[in-house]
């Protein structure tokens, strides 16, 4: 298993940063997320606590629950199915105020499903892909929240 990690500032307040990242259609407006469904609406809000997302991106479709949701702090969600299959221990994502907008942490674990070299393929090209897409995901949030204001 190979845990990912990313972090970036946000020039937006936490609560509405929260709510870009939680909405996970928002994510199409990056080239790397082609398609994003709100398969099942979560408990106190659409994708809060038990949602069930499904998102396509360049490399692959993934259906997640979300396992954990206290807006405007963070949340979690976990890949129940996917193409290619991966092996999924969780994400995590938490935003908190820091002077000039929001800073958002980002940290997966996941291994790719493959029958053979699993853990070097996810090492040498699974999770440089993965953290350089969810990267651009976080810079897209970056200009679209900077434009709303």
């Amino acid at each position: 298993m190979q845990t990912i990690s990313i972090e970036k500032v946000v020039a937006a307040p936490r609560a509405e940063t929260f709510g870009w990242f939680a909405d996970a259609g928002n994510y199409t407006r990056s080239a790397f997320v082609v398609r994003a469904r709100l398969a099942r609406r979560g408990q106190d809000a659409a994708y809060g606590l038990g949602a069930v997302r499904e998102l396509t991106w360049v490399f692959g479709w993934f259906r997640e629950r979300i396992t954990e949701y206290h807006a405007p702090r963070e949340f979690s969600y976990l890949v129940e199915r996917s193409i290619p299959p991966v092996r999924h221990e969780g994400g995590h994502l938490t935003f908190t105020e820091v002077p000039g907008g929001t800073r958002v942490q980002w940290r997966t674990t996941v291994e790719l499903g493959l029958p053979f070299a699993a853990k070097t393929v996810t090492r040498l090209v699974g999770a440089p892909f993965i953290t350089y897409t969810f990267g651009k995901v976080m810079e897209t949030a970056g200009a679209a929240l900077a434009a709303d204001d």
